[in-house]
């Protein structure tokens, strides 16, 4: 059985580190709402439809957005397993996503970023259809990763924004050395 007193001195040493969740509050937290203020802009093509409807999923339909997330996909197919007869055996998707945070109001980039994962897909010879349709389903499982890669770097950001890059500072031009010819 635990004694008190250790779980005590357990509470206290825990609270000193410094953690703090990141969705504290609830839905009434900081976190929770700046990203229930970011309207996901429509992003081109199939791969784009289901990774704005996987981000609408998580993030809600904002009445009235503060921020634009604009999200630019690059989706690739490649073969990496070949038989001796030059046919495929295996396949790599790789989804890639550019993601700009934008304040809609002042129309000021806040986040300009990256997020991006892969799968691994198996080729089958006799069934076209077989292929295909693991090509899909791997596209709609990597779109939720990079979905939820993309939420998670919001959430950092709306509990910890950065301030803006510096600004350049004028340094004094280098005082001449005087030398003898």
């Amino acid at each position: 059985m635990i004694r008190p007193a250790l779980l005590l001195l357990a509470a206290a040493a825990l609270s000193g580190c410094g953690l703090r969740p990141l969705y504290g509050g609830g839905s009434g937290g900081t976190v929770a709402a700046a990203l229930a203020e970011v309207e996901v802009a429509p992003i081109e093509g199939k791969a784009g439809w289901l990774m704005a409807n996987a981000l609408r999923d998580r993030l809600g339909q904002p009445s009235a957005p503060r921020y634009r997330l604009v999200v630019r996909l690059d989706d690739q197919i490649s073969g990496l397993g070949v038989r001796r007869d030059d046919s495929v055996t295996r396949e790599r998707r790789i989804l890639r996503a550019r993601y700009q945070l934008i304040d809609a109001s002042a129309d000021r980039l806040l986040l300009d970023a990256t997020a991006g994962s892969d799968a691994g897909i198996d080729v089958v010879q006799s069934s076209e259809y077989a292929t295909i349709a693991a090509e899909n389903t791997a596209l709609e499982r990597l779109s939720g990763i990079v979905a939820d890669e993309i939420v998670a770097r919001l959430a950092l950001y709306a509990r910890n924004p950065s301030p803006p890059p510096p600004v350049p500072v004028a340094t004094p031009s280098p005082t001449p050395v005087v030398g003898t010819p």
